[in-house]
């Protein structure tokens, strides 16, 4: 039989546990991850449209930053129809 003192270390590593889990799913889903996400695709696309002597590089670079932007913001909606109708059935 466990120990109460095991059962509490167990409660902690629990509890521990699952605030970790919880703040990995605000991150997930937070504005400030998709603006450095959408930050980070528009600079390394630039970069790239830059490296291979694009006319406009930073300004053709806007275009696939905001599409995927776009993408992240509407991947809840979609997620929730997949989840009601595809996972749920």
């Amino acid at each position: 039989m466990a120990s109460l003192r095991q059962l509490e270390k167990e409660v902690k590593r629990i509890n521990s546990r699952n605030k970790r889990v919880e703040g990995d799913k605000a991150w997930e889903s937070s504005y400030t991850r998709r603006a450095l996400l959408t930050l980070f695709t528009y600079l390394a696309i630039g970069f790239y449209l830059d490296a291979i002597n694009v006319s406009d590089p930073w300004l053709n670079a806007i275009v696939p930053a905001v599409a995927f932007m776009l993408s992240t913001l509407t991947l809840p909606f979609f997620k929730r129809l997949w989840t009601d109708h595809i996972y749920g059935n």
